[in-house]
Formats: structure tokens, C-alpha cells, sequence
């Protein structure tokens, strides 16, 4: 059976060897780099089936790589954890903007780290429907997951593209955070509301004029705007 690979970007040799026993233990195949340049390296040649990045590194920090990460065709879809000495919320909201997908405060529970890992991977791993749902100028192609906006490509991470999509698939209805977290984020539990918020205003600045198109209805949550056009 093929094991799912994960690569640890981390400046600190003790974590990397913590990180890697329970990974190890709980079955996947542990890739590690100790600076950024070296971990841009790894990522492009294996693609991991995740990456975990640490934030504060030496020469390029890991805010820098995860922005790499998600402009390179190779890496781009690679979900990624940041693991994070700052409990500074601010720093946690700029790795979620530039496209990480979630985040882990030091010091960790490696049992926690274990259990977050495999929540994304099941998240990802789920097949798309063979299906393009198209809503004015919007365009989503769940089997290629790729997304339009008045024909120009939009980048979205795994997890921004699945927020779009479950919105996209009832437009007009007012979703709560709650039911995105359940519907598109396979109910994890560690996802708190304003990680959701973040995402949605992610989405909308790579959708630039189609921005519009998610609309924030207070008090209850997110629509996607019917028949949504510039």
C-alpha cells in the first residue's frame, strides 16, 4: 500500500526528529529540509502529499516559502500546515492569506499534529464529482478543480477551492460558517469561524472584479450571489 509522504520544513533538528518518529510510527513517509530554499527544492522534485512549514526560519521564513510554494504549477495545490511559535492571531491570519490551509501552535501535541495531518489529507483526498458548474462569469470545473472568472484563471488553494465550490453548488442560499465547515472541511473540528472568514477573503481577492460575487450576510454567514457577474 502506498504510504502518503509528508515534508517538514524546519530550522529546528529536535522537532524535525520529534515530527518524524510520530509520523513515522502512525505510517507516512517523512521527507524534512532545514531552511526554505532547500525545502522549495524538495517540495518540486517529491510533492508531498503535505507540507509542514514552520513560520519563523532563518534567511526565507516560512511566510515566504508557503508564497512560493503556491506560485509554483508544481506545489501549488500541496496542502500546507504552518507551525507557528507565534500565538499572535495577525500571524496566523497572513499565513492563512497566503494559501496555507491550517496552522499549529509550538509547542504541539504530536498527537494533535498527527490528527491534523490526516483530517487535510482526508479533505483532499475526497474525489471531485464530474461536474462544471458555471454561474454567470464564474466557472468552476470540479474534475479539472480548476476556476474561471470572465474566462481569466483564478488560483485557489485545495481548501479555497472547496469553500467556492460548496457555495457555489446552492447559490443564493445563505450558508452559516458552521455548515461550511461541516459540508466543505469534512467537519473539522480544529477549523474556527474566523479561519473561514480569512479563506472567504482570500477567495474574493483572487477573484478581483468577480469579488462581488460572495456575498457576507451578517449575523449568518456567506452566499454565492445567483447568476454572478462583473
Amino acid at each position: 500500500m502506498h504510504k502518503q509522504s509528508v515534508l517538514v520544513i524546519d530550522d529546528a533538528k529536535d522537532v524535525i526528529e520529534l515530527v518524524r518518529f510520530n509520523l513515522e510510527k502512525s505510517g507516512f513517509d517523512v521527507l524534512a529540509a532545514v531552511d526554505g530554499r532547500s525545502g522549495l527544492e524538495i517540495a518540486g522534485q517529491h510533492a508531498p502529499d503535505i507540507i509542514l512549514l514552520d513560520l519563523m526560519m532563518p534567511g526565507m521564513d516560512g511566510l515566504e516559502v508557503c508564497r512560493h510554494l503556491r506560485q509554483d504549477q508544481r506545489t501549488r495545490q500541496i496542502p500546507i500546515i504552518m507551525l507557528t511559535a507565534r500565538a499572535e492571531e495577525a500571524d496566523r491570519i497572513v499565513g492563512l492569506e497566503l494559501g496555507a490551509d491550517d496552522y499549529i501552535t509550538k509547542p504541539f501535541s504530536p498527537r494533535e499534529l498527527v490528527a491534523r495531518v490526516r483530517a487535510i489529507l482526508r479533505r483532499t483526498a475526497a474525489p471531485p464529482s464530474p461536474e462544471v458548474i458555471r454561474q454567470g462569469d464564474l466557472v468552476i470545473d470540479v474534475a479539472r478543480h480548476e476556476v474561471s472568472y470572465h474566462g481569466a484563471p483564478v488560483s485557489l488553494t485545495a481548501t479555497q477551492f472547496r469553500i467556492l465550490h460548496f457555495l457555489a453548488s446552492q447559490p443564493g442560499r445563505v450558508v452559516s460558517r458552521e455548515r461550511i465547515i461541516d459540508a466543505a472541511l469534512a467537519g473539522d473540528s480544529s477549523v474556527y469561524d474566523r479561519t473561514i472568514d480569512v479563506h472567504i477573503t482570500s477567495i474574493r481577492k483572487k477573484l478581483g472584479a468577480g469579488a462581488d460575487c460572495i456575498q457576507t450576510v451578517r449575523g449568518c454567514g456567506y452566499k454565492l450571489a445567483d447568476h454572478a457577474s462583473a
